[in-house]
């Protein structure tokens, strides 16, 4: 590009700002087009024609407070139905093998529900002494049973 092409270019570009902003300062305020807002009904209508749904302020407000109701409703039946007052009793059969530990009788018992804690019935056999006691067999032994009852059936 020569020089007199790049003034030349430049010079465009400077007529284009001023024209730009002799438009930007003296146009029109406003951007043209209608002025006028539409009217409520006229706003509602187009809304409804989208499919967009109107409600007053106390409609509104009626429907959340139906909406509580019906909640506040179901919390309520929710608390009138009763649990079970029968206390649920686990029975299984447990089968001790030789070379098994407190523990595992424990896991096991646990596993079947008939304890709540494994660790915990391991912790009752140590203090009974008796955990070197472990007697190989089958045992019928259920929830309702205490765990000193469980160690005496089990252990020696």
């Amino acid at each position: 590009m020569t020089s007199k092409s790049m003034r030349s270019f430049a010079g465009g570009l400077v007529v284009a700002a001023g024209i730009c902003g002799a438009v930007y300062f003296f146009g029109p305020g406003e951007a043209t087009g209608t002025s006028e807002k539409p009217s409520e009904d006229e706003m509602k209508e187009s809304l409804v024609g989208e499919g967009y749904v109107i409600h007053s302020e106390k409609e509104w407000e009626d429907q959340i407070a139906e909406a509580q109701s019906v909640k506040d409703k179901a919390e309520a039946e929710k608390e009138t139905v009763k649990e079970p007052t029968e206390k649920i009793i686990y029975r299984t059969v447990l089968s001790v093998s030789k070379g098994s530990t407190s523990i595992d009788v424990g896991k096991n018992l646990q596993k079947a529900k008939v304890i709540k804690n494994a660790n915990e019935f391991s912790d009752a056999v140590e203090k009974k002494g008796k955990a070197n006691g472990l007697r190989p067999g089958t045992y019928v032994v259920d929830s309702a049973m205490t765990t000193e009852k469980i160690i005496s059936i089990i252990f020696k």
